[in-house]
């Protein structure tokens, strides 16, 4: 493999109702394989539409799992303090049956503080809570049993727990992922420094990438993903592009950021907020600028925040595929998706340190 493998993450953000944002989560997922792309991600938001709109990631990538048969379908992210790790445990392994091995399971601590007390949990304790919960999820998918008790989950896991991916903003998160051999995922929101609002997201990145393999134990697999936002059109379309971009940069730059932009027009917006909007030629020559790619095994590409049309993002996925990975050397098709799922095999033979 060159370079990164060609993975895609649902928005289910459109204007419509669930059960179209469902299905068109579920028609995107479907036409990203035929495409090349190596997994599909799906994100967990709990308590209205205007988040992510999906609880249950498991309900849904079982239902991927019905229409297609190579790609990689991953939780980006379980928010695990808010869980139960061990009903998470079992529907992993149920949905990595239906699958036939292909599950990839992401889990973090969750940056959404206000869904933390209707599951009874306190938002300021979520990382020490991840960490509980980490340890029990871990110990039913190695099927060291469910603490306490003797009970065992069914189905067995197999090795699924070597295919657990960690969430992490932090050099400090980015070295725990290490320790454990975790797979480790970047966002695009990464937070900037209050004195560098506009800094580009490869110098924060990058430390975390750094700090990640400094702790991966000797022989483990380097899995870094990076989560970008793109949206890739024909020349005809881009104008309509950057009109459906602005409302969406604009806000995640005041909010996010922090950044004033009452006189930051739509290209600035575009830099600031590190997203890929544009024609084939534009995209490459961006995310040609991207360092954290070079260090980076997987890519995930998600339109969001970009109120991009269902058929736009469905055009979007095909010209990423065909004509954006190959200027940059990503890796699609049937042999990105396999390596992908034999990433973790070397854990095999890898002490893991876990408790």
């Amino acid at each position: 493999m060159t370079g990164p493998r060609l993975g895609f993450f649902t928005r289910l953000l459109e204007e419509a109702p669930a059960r179209d944002r469902y299905r068109f989560a579920l028609e995107q997922i479907a036409h990203a394989e035929r495409a090349g792309f190596a997994s599909a991600w799906v994100a967990q938001h709990h308590f209205g539409e205007d988040e992510g709109g999906l609880p249950s990631p498991f309900v849904l990538l079982a239902a991927a799992a019905e229409r297609t048969s190579r790609i990689a379908l991953a939780t980006g992210v379980v928010t695990l303090p808010i869980d139960d790790p061990v009903r998470a445990a079992e529907d992993a392994a149920v949905l990595d049956q239906l699958s036939g091995g292909r599950v990839q399971l992401g889990v973090a601590s969750g940056g959404t503080p206000s869904s933390f007390a209707a599951f009874g949990q306190d938002a300021s304790r979520r990382r020490e809570v991840f960490a509980e919960h980490l340890e029990v999820f871990v110990d039913a998918l190695a099927g060291r049993g469910v603490r306490g008790t003797a009970s065992q989950i069914y189905p067995a896991a197999g090795d699924l727990v070597d295919r657990i991916w960690q969430a992490t903003f932090s050099v400090d998160g980015g070295r725990r992922a290490g320790e454990r051999g975790d797979g480790l995922l970047l966002s695009r929101t990464q937070p900037r420094e209050p004195g560098a609002p506009d800094a580009p997201l490869h110098d924060l990145q990058l430390p975390v990438v750094e700090a990640y393999r400094a702790a991966l134990p000797e022989g483990a697999p380097v899995r870094v993903l990076a989560s970008r936002t793109a949206l890739v059109v024909d020349p005809e379309d881009r104008t309509r592009a950057l009109e459906l971009a602005e409302p969406g940069l604009r806000r995640l730059a005041e909010t996010m950021f922090g950044i004033d932009t009452t006189d930051v027009g739509i290209d600035e917006l575009v830099r600031v907020t590190d997203t890929h909007v544009g024609t084939v030629d534009e995209v490459v020559a961006s995310l040609g600028a991207d360092r954290t790619l070079e260090a980076a095994t997987d890519v995930s590409f998600q339109v969001h925040s970009i109120a991009a049309t269902h058929e736009l993002t469905l055009r979007s996925l095909e010209l990423l595929a065909d004509e954006v990975a190959p200027r940059l050397s990503f890796a699609t098709g049937a042999a990105a998706a396999d390596d992908l799922h034999q990433a973790h095999r070397a854990l095999a033979t890898t002490s893991r340190g876990l408790s």
